[in-house]
């Protein structure tokens, strides 16, 4: 008895030191924070000015209210089961080794571009592509959070205080990257640190205050690619004729989440009418049900014929199941645009493809030409982009949100598609965008290596030759661009299939691919895109886009985690990965 309870008090007294020495280490020996200094640019040119509040040409006369009548949800994510000592050990080792990866990127944008918008991962360099304001510094201040990174994120909230909105090299803003990145980040960062830390708030109303003045036009449709200086000066600004679809019906997410933060109602308000009018036009479109790619948003005639969900539509249909959870289930508008938007979807851009895997059901997203909402879809293009790979989560989601238990299908062969698109590449990485053969039948479709060489050309022989030349594996017919550019679309798709199904075969697909991308694109002060993903050694181009840090390397890190870290069942992911706190939730 004597030596039980003299162990039972070896072992408090182990544990009471360890507390002390935590404290002591984090309260006196860490020392104060110290950011490191910004990285100059060019200095401000002569004469330029800075943005300053001023009256609008077209104000609104009263808000749209936000709905707070909030539902009871679906569960979205499975119940996992309790792992084993051996599961724990072997996730950790992988979550550990992404955790790696992301502060050996994070260290050489610290060194090499600190405050900067992007570093260049091969020279050491730095890049400027949106707006200077910091968008990897902001981009990743949730990703610090969710890593437990406290010290790198305690550096980057003091670093915040520098960031002036107010002036900006660009001539035009992409207010959709902008809203996306920076106000995503911002909030995401404020909702995970459980409001502790309001500059990320008011760095979140202060960029959105001033990107307030893009819908100051005529019919309150947002002038996407925003040019401020106009708007500065009092000037008349008009929407775009030819406005990208995802540029302008990709706001409700964060507007939303700021009015329930601050009140105001005037962000929900200004996502809510570009929302309102989507929905008139959805059905009277030239392929009822989704709109088409670009659009004039000034007249707000959705007439034109290209349709997709990939490149230049992606994130409208994304939001749609993500604004429902948003406004929590308060109102049926979202569910209905979502299942409208569906049926076409399954109808006329969701093909099978021809691959040597007859077992799965490899499936992909096409883009049609539709000329008339009373004929036919006049022409596919059988497309793998990457840009498309989101569309597994989106399904995934609405299939759970809404009951669309068949929908699961669609979810699962989208992902799947994209993880055999990563699987086939020589590094098995996913190049960019690339033509396959269609199936006859969603049902059944095996492998007929003629009909992919008559694809290819009628002339076997000169097909043989390109199949060799152009390093084709097989199924692919022609790869329209090489490229990896440090996506996150297919890791997001797996992310959502794993926390939905939990079936293994998500989180085995999800290390493969992580392993295989660090491989081709680690470079000394980051990582890089690559340019051809077919190359024996394919060469950098020195690029590293703040998603990657922002979206790619979170998703692969809470594919590893456990379940209840940034759990589906409490928020709600934007389209650049930040997870915005769902309103059944407390703050």
């Amino acid at each position: 008895m004597f030596f039980r309870r003299r162990s039972k008090y070896n072992l408090a007294v182990t544990v009471i030191l360890i507390f002390l020495g935590f404290f002591v280490y984090n309260r006196f020996l860490q020392g104060p924070i110290h950011p490191p200094e910004p990285v100059r640019g060019p200095p401000p040119k002569e004469g330029q000015q800075h943005w300053t509040k001023h009256e609008y040409n077209h104000p609104v006369d009263s808000y749209l209210v936000l709905p707070t009548k909030y539902s009871r949800l679906p569960k979205i994510q499975h119940d996992f089961p309790r792992e084993t000592w051996s599961q724990r050990s072997a996730r950790v080792k992988k979550q550990d080794a992404v955790k790696e990866a992301f502060l050996h990127a994070w260290n050489g944008y610290k060194t090499h571009a600190w405050s900067r918008d992007e570093v260049s991962p091969t020279s050491g360099g730095f890049r400027d592509p949106f707006s200077g304001w910091g968008a990897t510094l902001v981009d990743s201040l949730d990703t610090l959070i969710i890593m437990g990174l406290d010290k790198e994120f305690k550096e980057a909230l003091i670093a915040l205080e520098d960031i002036d909105f107010t002036i900006t090299r660009q001539r035009d803003i992409n207010v959709f990257e902008t809203v996306i990145r920076y106000v995503g980040g911002f909030l995401a960062a404020y909702d995970l640190s459980k409001g502790k830390h309001p500059i990320l708030l008011k760095k979140a109303v202060e960029l959105s205050d001033m990107l307030y003045d893009c819908f100051d036009t005529k019919n309150r449709m947002p002038q996407a690619r925003w040019n401020w200086a106009t708007s500065l000066k009092g000037g008349e600004i008009h929407p775009g004729a030819a406005t990208v679809m995802a540029e302008l019906g990709s706001f409700s997410v964060e507007f939303t989440r700021l009015t329930q933060l601050t009140g105001d109602l005037k962000y929900y308000d200004a996502a809510q009418r570009i929302m309102n009018e989507l929905d008139r036009a959805q059905e009277t479109t030239n392929l009822p049900g989704l709109w088409p790619k670009f659009v004039d948003a000034n007249s707000l005639k959705f007439t034109r014929n290209d349709f997709g969900i990939g490149a230049c539509a992606d994130s409208t249909y994304e939001y749609l199941p993500k604004e429902h959870i948003m406004v929590g289930g308060a109102s049926d508008q979202y569910r209905r645009m979502y299942e409208s938007a569906m049926e076409p979807i399954k109808k006329h851009l969701v093909f099978r493809a021809m691959t040597k895997d007859e077992d799965q059901h490899i499936l992909f997203s096409a883009d049609v030409k539709a000329n008339s909402a009373k004929g036919p879809v006049t022409s596919h293009t059988y497309s793998a982009m990457h840009l498309s790979c989101f569309i597994g989560a989106t399904i995934g989601l609405g299939a759970k949100l809404f009951n669309r238990p068949e929908d699961m299908y669609y979810a699962r062969g989208l992902t799947d598609g994209c993880i055999w698109a990563y699987d086939v590449f020589p590094h098995g990485v996913m190049a960019e965008d690339f033509k396959v053969v269609p199936c006859d039948s969603m049902d059944s479709c095996a492998w007929d290596e003629k009909k992919w060489l008559n694809t290819i050309s009628s002339d076997s022989e000169y097909a043989r030759s390109r199949v060799k030349s152009e390093k084709l594996p097989p199924g692919v017919i022609n790869v329209h661009d090489s490229n990896y550019k440090l996506r996150p679309e297919a890791i997001e798709s797996v992310f959502y299939m794993w926390r939905i199904s939990g079936d293994q075969f998500y989180q085995d697909a999800a290390w493969r691919m992580f392993k295989n991308v660090d491989a081709i694109t680690r470079t000394n002060f980051g990582h890089s895109a690559v340019h051809d993903v077919r190359d024996d050694e394919p060469v950098k181009k020195d690029e590293m886009e703040s998603f990657w840090t922002a979206e790619t390397l979170k998703y692969f890190y809470l594919t590893f985690s456990e379940p209840n870290l940034v759990s589906l069942d409490d928020y709600v992911f934007n389209t650049e990965a930040h997870p915005l706190r769902r309103p059944t939730s407390s703050r």
